[in-house]
């Protein structure tokens, strides 16, 4: 239409300005390149808010990338990863609903796939928000301070080497005990004591924050005590490492401090 409608110049080339083109698809022209900073400033201010929990400004954000033509998959691969890296725990459903959205948006497509895009929006913009799941990173840089660190005896595969060298004598079985649980060390040696999750208090994750607390003392009196401890792995070199010290005040230093005032009271 816009063609047809402007009259081309002395060379024969038709100009179309921006006015015209708006006014041929009568839809305003939204500056957003795909590959430039319109594009990654858009996507930040959409994580940002939603992140923020202000519902509005995401629903703008989003409107702003759909009027403009952003593919919707890449829309719900974002708020995929927002839904594990910043409400995580506090409200474990939100990455299912989200997945949930965006399967939906894929058997219905556009237009009516937009109630889906902003279903998920809306969902993760007034979800409780927590990055406890961050934790994983600092046990990735233990792995890679410590990679020297063997499997503790009792959680070795006992169906190998279990007569020569003990492996899994000492393993408790959780489950034949109440709660399904036992003060029992999973951690080698040298990181018994080291807490790398760090639950907030935020939504349904207080509920496993009062759990994680308790357990964590009781693993820490268990330790005192003796229990739980993994059987020296009989070995003919090598000597043994005696972090029992080191266990103890990092394990009473931390947990210490995590207690909330709250669950002090829980508790």
């Amino acid at each position: 239409m816009a063609v047809e409608t402007t009259s081309p110049k002395a060379t024969g080339v038709i100009h179309i300005p921006l006015a015209v083109a708006e006014e041929s698809i009568q839809q305003r022209a939204v500056l957003y390149d795909k590959e430039g900073d319109a594009h990654f400033d858009t996507i930040s201010a959409f994580i940002k808010s939603l992140r923020g929990s202000d519902p509005d400004a995401a629903l703008y954000w989003l409107a702003k990338m759909v009027y403009a033509g952003e593919d919707p998959r890449f829309i719900f691969c974002r708020m995929l990863i927002l839904a594990s890296e910043d409400v995580g725990l506090a409200d474990p459903q939100a990455v299912v609903v989200t997945n949930a959205c965006a399967e939906a948006f894929d058997r219905v497509g556009m237009p009516e796939g937009r109630y889906h895009l902003a279903q998920a929006v809306l969902y993760l913009a007034t979800a409780p928000k927590s990055n406890s799941i961050m934790g994983f990173f600092d046990a990735l840089a233990a792995v890679e301070i410590e990679n020297v660190a063997s499997v503790p005896t009792h959680l070795k595969d006992a169906n190998r080497d279990k007569k020569g060298f003990g492996h899994g004598v000492g393993y408790v079985y959780p489950h034949a005990y109440r709660d399904h649980w036992v003060e029992q060390q999973y951690l080698p040696k040298s990181l018994q004591g080291q807490l790398f999750y760090q639950p907030l208090t935020q939504g349904y994750e207080n509920q496993i924050a009062i759990q994680v607390a308790r357990r964590r003392e009781a693993q820490l009196a268990a330790i005192v005590e003796g229990i739980g401890v993994a059987p020296v792995e009989v070995m003919t070199y090598g000597t043994v490492d005696r972090a029992d010290e080191r266990w103890l005040q990092r394990t009473l230093s931390q947990v210490g401090y995590q207690v909330t005032p709250e669950l002090t009271d829980s508790l």
